[in-house]
């Protein structure tokens, strides 16, 4: 609280020091005016004051007028304040540090507004002057040489390292602004980047589980509207197993869409995250749409990381959905190699791309599934990838069509995910989404 108000204080006193800058320049003349004046009146014990009094007035006051002119031309103030007050010593003014003012407001500015170099000339030349103009001065020969050089060497030393701290400071003010300022960028660019990330995931989700049990809702109705006249009690059990597809689909977007809701909120859904153990599941609701799904298993099954298991069971998903949409073919192939620390799965079709205007596995009263390039290899992609691992999809030699990916069992945690790629549609032949 104290440094926030201490702070306030300090912009508050720049902007007036900017506002009236002109105005607080002639109040330290008329100050330092002051201050030369005294001093020109001090001599030392039994030492005769100078006869010229009017002179080192005038002298110092054009010294003090010359100050007025710093912020523009810090070096030529500086010059005319050390001649005129090398000339009032040369008369016989006592070398006092009021009648150094003028010169060390000089040598403060000269610090604070110019370069090292810049400082660093003028400053000794200007310590080297007074320094002889002291030794040489008659209203000092009652001193010893020690005391007439030591004064006037420390009183002028001190505004030019006043100067160069005040310098210093600014800068590190400056540079801790500028610190502030990208660390504000970085976390605003941090939370945008959260924020597409999280939109890019849940988009993956939603598009996984709308496009898995829309296509197998597609397939299932349109099968029983084929076997409704042939064999009605096939297509009353095809119903019956699409109302339970309808209920999964729901049930799974309220999960996707329930990470929406508040941490605390009762109503938030607790239903446990998808993974492999639920293919049994997923197979027989793919046989009910009239694709037969073979699955086999290579290895020993070790336990998975949570997000690994959601990815491969969403691979899997994804990857018999595009079976099911765009394949003439009836039979599917899942194979789940285990190893040592990595999981590959196959998942591959003895298919040919199903044309446009064909009905799904030759049946005519199916719903036909329009050819597009939409997102589901480029999800497969990201969910592979977020976890560590890899996926490639193609034509298979033999004819076909062939998802495999590498996943490991458990992600490094040092790994940093990987930039959010754009939603582009991706090119992959034979019009798979």
């Amino acid at each position: 609280m104290t440094t926030a108000l201490e702070r306030h204080a300090a912009d508050r006193l720049g902007d007036l020091y900017g506002r009236y800058a002109h105005l607080v320049d002639l109040v330290l003349a008329l100050a330092l005016m002051g201050c030369v004046t005294l001093g020109s009146a001090l001599t030392l014990p039994g030492a005769k004051p100078p006869d010229q009094d009017g002179v080192g007035v005038a002298l110092m006051g054009v010294s003090c007028l010359a100050l007025l002119k710093h912020r523009t031309h810090p070096r030529a103030a500086l010059v005319v304040t050390a001649i005129c007050t090398t000339v009032a010593v040369a008369l016989g003014y006592l070398l006092t540090p009021l009648l150094l003012a003028p010169i060390m407001a000089a040598l403060y500015w000269l610090a604070t507004l110019t370069d090292r170099r810049t400082t660093r000339v003028y400053g000794c030349a200007t310590i080297a002057a007074m320094t002889l103009a002291a030794v040489f001065s008659d209203s000092m020969e009652h001193l010893s040489l020690v005391l007439r050089t030591i004064g006037p060497f420390f009183w002028l030393l001190l505004p030019l390292a006043a100067g160069r701290g005040t310098l210093a400071r600014r800068a590190y003010l400056k540079s801790m602004q500028a610190r502030a300022e990208h660390a504000e960028r970085t976390r605003e660019e941090e939370a945008r980047l959260r924020v597409a990330e999280e939109r890019m995931r849940i988009a993956r989700d939603l598009h996984d589980v709308v496009a898995h049990h829309l296509a197998l809702a597609n397939a299932q109705a349109g099968t029983a509207a084929h076997l409704t006249r042939t064999d009605p009690e096939q297509a009353h059990r095809i119903l019956t197993e699409l109302t339970a597809t309808t209920s999964a689909a729901l049930r799974e977007l309220k999960g996707t869409v329930g990470v929406l809701r508040r941490p605390d909120d009762p109503e938030a859904p607790l239903a446990p995250t998808p993974g492999l153990h639920q293919l049994p599941e997923l197979t027989a609701a793919c046989e009910s749409a009239g694709l037969a799904v073979t699955v086999t298993t290579d290895g020993v099954p070790g336990p998975l990381d949570p997000g690994v298991d959601l990815t491969a069971y969403r691979i899997v998903q994804e990857a018999l959905t595009n079976v099911s949409k765009h394949a003439a073919v009836d039979a599917a192939r899942v194979r789940l190699v285990y190893q040592e620390t990595h999981l590959t799965i196959t998942v591959s079709d003895d298919g040919v791309p199903r044309p446009r205007s064909t009905s799904p596995r030759g049946t005519s009263s199916r719903g036909t599934s329009e050819p597009g390039r939409g997102f589901g290899l480029i999800g497969m992609r990201e969910r592979a990838q977020s976890v560590g691992g890899c996926l490639s999809a193609g034509h298979r030699p033999e004819g076909g069509f062939e998802v495999t990916t590498d996943l490991p069992l458990r992600p490094h945690p040092s790994r940093v995910a990987a930039p959010v790629p754009d939603l582009v549609p991706d090119p992959a032949p034979d019009q798979r989404n």
